[in-house]
């Protein structure tokens, strides 16, 4: 027979603290979460703002040029030739600026004054109708500052996805900052050095990354939502792996192809 004598009784033990689970890894995912949360609320004007920046440029048959260095070239892989992404979109890009090419190297070239206009140029950018989007997280070095302030004597509206809070833990390499220069800023409200983990002395699991993907793909739906409300047809991507994905993007392809060399 099963001995019941514990059933309805309240143990009353302390726990043992070396055998009570600790709050660690896994249960990492909800402050993540409601840090994503909490920069959609933050940035809900400047969302609307670059959103209407965006359909002028649309409107206006520009480019959207977008820019970073080292891993926030990951924001510009995001916005360029994604399923469901903006087909006018100009990715910017230096291979000396991607660590996959030098990781000590990139950060070095970052560092460097003058690249910005001479990448700009190289692109054809002209300023006026098209518009320049920025990621960088600290955004301090002479690359993204440049890229801000050449586009933005061009003509053009330039969009920072970028931290203040961590351009202020940063050393000003360019004596200013990218959000001190750009006219739309989309705040990853990240602290200074990325980390997030552990909460009391962060060391590992950087922000930034989802941040910058997060806050690209709430443009895309603001960007949609003005788009249905003005009657302008927006153009996007189709996934290529789709039945008919191909097809449809055959116009888009042949309206940016001569533009956008990246495409060809």
């Amino acid at each position: 027979m099963p001995d019941t004598s514990d059933i309805g009784r309240t143990d009353t033990t302390a726990p043992d603290p070396a055998r009570t689970p600790t709050v660690t890894g896994p249960h990492h995912a909800e402050p993540t979460l409601a840090h994503l949360r909490k920069i959609g609320e933050h940035n809900a004007a400047a969302l609307r703002e670059a959103a209407r920046t965006l359909i002028n440029c649309v409107r206006e048959d520009g480019l959207v040029f977008t820019a970073g260095a080292g891993h926030s070239l990951a924001g510009v892989m995001e916005s360029f030739y994604r399923a469901g992404g903006l087909a006018a979109v100009r990715p910017l890009y230096h291979p000396d600026l991607l660590p996959l090419h030098g990781a000590v190297a990139s950060t070095a070239t970052e560092r460097t004054s003058g690249l910005a206009a001479q990448v700009l140029d190289q692109a054809a950018f002209r300023g006026g109708r098209d518009a320049l989007v920025v990621f960088s997280n600290s955004g301090v070095n002479p690359y993204p500052v440049e890229l801000a302030t050449t586009a933005s004597a061009a003509g053009s509206t330039v969009i920072a996805v970028t931290s203040p809070l961590a351009s202020a833990d940063a050393p000003l390499r360019a004596g200013t900052t990218l959000a001190a220069q750009a006219g739309i800023v989309l705040d990853t409200l990240v602290p200074g050095g990325d980390a997030s983990y552990p909460p009391a002395a962060p060391v590992t699991a950087p922000l930034s990354s989802l941040a910058n993907a997060y806050l690209w793909n709430m443009l895309l739906v603001e960007l949609h939502d003005a788009a249905q409300r003005e009657g302008v047809e927006l153009p996007v991507w189709r996934s290529a792996n789709t039945i008919g994905g191909d097809e449809a993007n055959k116009a888009n392809l042949a309206h940016y192809g001569a533009r956008v060399p990246g495409l060809t």
